[in-house]
C-alpha cells in the first residue's frame, strides 16, 4: 500500500481538503446556527464533521483501494440555514441528525429505501434544493447593501478569481473576508487570548431530543437532499471515471459516520461530488490504481482542519453575520444554478417543480414543519394531478 503513495497524490489530497473546507465551512456554521446552535456548539459540529469525513475517507479508500472522496452535506447545511429553530432547540436538531444518519445507513443496507429515494422525480428534488439555496444566494447582495466597503471586496474577489479559475473563486472570497475582518473591523480587547485558547479542540456533547416536528422538518428533508444531491451524484462521478464500487456499503458507512458526529453537532457526511472528480481524475495520478492515496491524504488534512475549528469559528464570529452569509451564498451560487437548471429543464414537470421551488423558497412552515418538506409534498401532488389528468384525457 505504501508503495502506491506519491507526491502528486499528496498535493492533490491537500488541495482537495483545502477546497472542500474553505469553500463551504461558512455554510456549515450558518446552517448549524440556523437551527439553534451556539458558537461553541457550531465549532464542535464543524470539528466533528471534518474529523468524521476525514476518518471516513481514510477507512473507505484504504479498504476499497478506490479514490472515494468524502464531504459534509453542504446542501444539507443550506437547508438548515433556511429553517427556523424547532421545538426542543438544537437538542431536537441533533436528534434529527441522528435519524438522518440512520436513514442513510438503512438506504445503503436495505435496497427498497434506496430505490424509493432514487424514484423521487429529479425535477422535484432539484427544485427543493434550489428553493433551499436561494435564500443564502441573496446574502452577497445584502452584504453590499449592509456595507459596500465590506461586501464589495468579497464579491469582487469571488468574481475576478472565478473568471480565471472557478476552483479558487470561493477561497479568494474567503481570503477577502479575512482581510476585511483584519483591517476593517475593530478588534475587541483580549481577542488574541481568545484565539489562542480556541486552538485547543473542544467537543460539545449535545444530548439528542426526538420530536415529530424536528424529524419531519429536518431529518427527512436532510436525508433526501443528502442522498439526491450528494451520495447519488458521488457514485455517478466515480462511474464516469471508470470506478464501479457497490453503492450500498458506501452509503451505509457515510450514514454511520454521520451518526457518530451527530451528538457533537455534526449534521451529515456523505460521498463528495466535486472533490470526487478531483480524486478520481488523471491529475490525481496517471496510474488509476494509485489515485486512492489522494482521498487518504485529503482525509488526513480534513482531520487537521477539524482540530482548528474552534479558532476558525472564533475568528469568524468577529464579523457581522451578513458577511459570513455572503461567503456562504457565493459558495452556493454554482449549486443553485445547476439545481435550478435541472429543475426547470423538462416541460412536463416544470409546473410541479415551480410549486416545489416556490413553497420551499417561501420559508413558511406549517404545523412546525419547514417549507422544504411541504414544497416536496406540494410538487408531488401537482405532478400526480397532472399525470392523472393526462391519462383521463
Amino acid at each position: 500500500m505504501l508503495r502506491d503513495f506519491s507526491l502528486q497524490s499528496l498535493f492533490m489530497g491537500l488541495l482537495i481538503a483545502f477546497v472542500g473546507f474553505a469553500s463551504s465551512f461558512a455554510v456549515i456554521l450558518n446552517g448549524l446556527a440556523g437551527v439553534g446552535a451556539t458558537d461553541a456548539q457550531a465549532a464542535s459540529g464543524l470539528m466533528a464533521l471534518s474529523i468524521s469525513m476525514g476518518v471516513c475517507a481514510i477507512v473507505i479508500s484504504t479498504v476499497t483501494r478506490l479514490p472515494i472522496s468524502i464531504a459534509w452535506s453542504t446542501p444539507g447545511a443550506a437547508l438548515l440555514a433556511s429553517s427556523t429553530a424547532v421545538a426542543g432547540g438544537f437538542n431536537a436538531a441533533v436528534g434529527a441528525f441522528l435519524v438522518c444518519g440512520l436513514l442513510i445507513v438503512i438506504a445503503g443496507l436495505w435496497k427498497p429505501l434506496g430505490k424509493m429515494v432514487s424514484s423521487i422525480p429529479s425535477a422535484l428534488a432539484n427544485a427543493m434544493l434550489a428553493g433551499v439555496l436561494i435564500g443564502l444566494c441573496f446574502a452577497p447582495v445584502k452584504a453590499i447593501a449592509f456595507n459596500p466597503l465590506f461586501g464589495l471586496p468579497i464579491v469582487l474577489a469571488w468574481a475576478l478569481v472565478g473568471s480565471i479559475n472557478k476552483l479558487y473563486a470561493v477561497p479568494a472570497a474567503l481570503l477577502a473576508f479575512v482581510l476585511v475582518i483584519a483591517f476593517g473591523i475593530e478588534m475587541p480587547d483580549g481577542i488574541l487570548a481568545r484565539l489562542s485558547s480556541a486552538l485547543i479542540p473542544q467537543a460539545e456533547f449535545v444530548f439528542p431530543v426526538f420530536n415529530t416536528a424536528a424529524l419531519v422538518s429536518i431529518a427527512l428533508p436532510l436525508f433526501i437532499v443528502t442522498m439526491a444531491s450528494q451520495n447519488i451524484p458521488g457514485i455517478a462521478v466515480l462511474k464516469v471515471n471508470d470506478y464501479h464500487p457497490n453503492p450500498g456499503p458506501l452509503f451505509a458507512t457515510t450514514g454511520l459516520f454521520s451518526m457518530l458526529s451527530a451528538p457533537f453537532g455534526g449534521h451529515a457526511v456523505n460521498l463528495a461530488a466535486i472533490t470526487a472528480a478531483m480524486c478520481a481524475g488523471v491529475d490525481s495520478h496517471p496510474d488509476r490504481a494509485r489515485r486512492y492515496w489522494s482521498a487518504i491524504n485529503a482525509g488526513i488534512a480534513y482531520i487537521l482542519f477539524g482540530l482548528l475549528a474552534g479558532a476558525v469559528t472564533t475568528f469568524v464570529s468577529l464579523a457581522p453575520p451578513v458577511l459570513i452569509e455572503a461567503v456562504a451564498g457565493l459558495a452556493l451560487v454554482g449549486a443553485f444554478a445547476s439545481s435550478a437548471l435541472a429543475a426547470f429543464s423538462e416541460s412536463q414537470t416544470r409546473e410541479a417543480a415551480a410549486i416545489t421551488f416556490l413553497v420551499t423558497a417561501s420559508g413558511v412552515s406549517f404545523g412546525g414543519v419547514s417549507g422544504a418538506f411541504w414544497g416536496l409534498i406540494a410538487g408531488g401532488l401537482m405532478l400526480a394531478l397532472a399525470r392523472l389528468t393526462k391519462r383521463r384525457a
